[in-house]
């Protein structure tokens, strides 16, 4: 007898810890060098969360095993998993001069589709100033095999994410609470 409430489980699919998302086009798609538009985000992560790092690991080779045939394509054999590109990234290697991705990996996640978002309640954020490059989230990413154009690899899909705290900005714009937090009163004569 099976239990119809338990939840099958799709080992190319994975929620990751607390992430801090970079890049984030969360709210419009956006075009990336002429393609089409796109969600998406740079999802970095601590280089401390071996388990979210052991999770898209194993949902890589998942995803390899899934579409061996599509990467195969009219060859004689599937290329090993290690002459592909994989979506997993050093930070400290890929991105020495940007200080947000130093001690982090990162996976380059984008959708045809909105993702969905929600707050710490699971509640959803419909308020656009709520998600930006430095929050800090938990995302449900998925993986698959690609072959087009004669590139093949594996590549990383944006499903949804949970907003877990407000994170410093990125990308250089301030906040204007900050810029203007400088005491100025305007019942002060400044121009006497």
């Amino acid at each position: 007898m099976t239990n119809n409430n338990q939840k099958v489980e799709n080992p190319t699919k994975i929620k990751t810890g607390v992430v801090r998302l970079s890049y984030a086009n969360i709210w419009t798609a956006k075009s990336i060098n002429g393609g089409t538009p796109k969600y998406s985000a740079s999802v970095l992560i601590p280089k401390s969360d071996t388990v979210t790092v052991q999770r898209i690991k194993a949902a890589v080779q998942a995803a390899y095993e899934e579409g061996e045939s599509k990467l195969k394509g009219n060859g004689k054999f599937v290329p090993p998993l290690a002459s592909l590109k994989t979506p997993l990234r050093d930070g400290d290697i890929e991105r020495p001069d940007d200080e947000a991705y130093k001690g982090h990996w990162f996976v380059n996640a984008n959708s045809n589709t909105a993702p969905g978002v929600v707050d710490i309640n699971r509640e959803p954020i419909y308020d656009t100033k709520e998600i930006y490059s430095g929050v800090y989230a938990r995302v449900c990413l998925s993986f698959y095999a690609f072959n087009s154009s004669g590139s093949k690899g594996i590549a990383c899909g944006l499903q949804s994410l949970q907003k877990v705290k407000d994170g410093e900005p990125l990308g250089g714009r301030s906040k204007p609470e900050d810029d203007f937090d400088d005491g100025f009163n305007a019942d002060d004569d400044f121009l006497a």
